[in-house]
């Protein structure tokens, strides 16, 4: 650790300079990509009208499709707010490697210097998984829970989605998803310095998967066990690739590098 240690109020301004800029920046993306609420709106709706069903027999999962749900708004504001909304999501979107530049900034002072070398790597893979997160939870998990919700046992109901309920609900997904996808780098940073080892986090899987699925319960939006899976199930895979990725980490740190190497022949 660096021999300057930084005290506490001075910790706290950095955090907020840090926060403030990760605000602008959030705030320039709204800015630039408001206008576009309406399209944005229409890719969303899209989720209503095409998605998965699991069948017994082959090819067990099917596409399916159906007619859309009516979108209404029971508040004078609430189509407004979901248009802001939606220009947030999309300004948070564009601002996340920015935003994870911005987390390794605050915590970098207390890095050796060795480890603030992987600052780059940090931001870039961050943000790629974070990508395949929100493209994941978009492509496979919001298809499925969506037919699920509007066809277990709705027969005789008609479903009317109130347009802010269902913004809510597809933003809070989207946002989870991308954040629950940073576990494989966040292991993988612990395990690059020292905090963690490959057989530690391998001997205590079944707890990881307790909390898993602990974590699951509190980031659906919805209370029901099969929302909480699609989320669980990833994370116990991200789990898996995290200690996967720890074992590289750990070989890598084992075996001489190239010039020790050339040394001893």
């Amino acid at each position: 650790m660096p021999e300057d240690k930084m005290p506490f109020l001075s910790h706290l301004e950095e955090l907020r300079k840090r926060l403030i800029s990760s605000l602008i920046a959030v705030g320039v993306g709204f800015a630039l990509f408001f206008h576009f609420s309406e399209q944005i709106m229409a890719l969303l709706k899209r989720i209503l009208t095409t998605g998965y069903a699991i069948q017994k027999s082959y090819p067990f999962v099917v596409v399916v499709t159906r007619p859309p749900p009516e979108l209404i708004f029971v508040a004078p504001a609430e189509a407004f707010w979901a248009h802001i909304k939606i220009g947030f999501l999309t300004g948070l979107l564009l601002a996340i490697p920015f935003i994870l530049f911005e987390l390794w900034r605050f915590v970098s002072p207390g890095l050796h210097a060795r480890e603030r070398r992987y600052a780059l790597p940090f931001v870039v893979l961050g943000t790629v998984f974070f990508f395949v997160g929100v493209a994941f939870c978009y492509l496979v998990v919001l298809p499925f829970a969506m037919n699920f919700l509007l066809t277990y046992k709705t027969e005789h109901l008609t479903p009317m989605l109130s347009i802010g309920l269902f913004i809510d609900f597809i933003v809070k997904f989207l946002l989870a998803f991308g954040l629950i996808f940073q576990l494989p780098l966040l292991m993988s940073l612990a395990g690059r310095l020292g905090l963690v080892t490959s057989k530690f986090l391998s001997r205590n899987r079944k707890y990881a998967i307790l909390l898993n699925f602990v974590i699951a319960a509190i980031l659906t939006p919805t209370p029901d066990i099969f929302n909480q899976t699609l989320m669980a199930g990833p994370l116990v895979l991200l789990y898996e690739v995290g200690i996967w990725a720890v074992r590289i980490i750990e070989k890598t740190r084992r075996s001489p590098a190239p010039e020790e190497a050339s040394e001893g022949a």
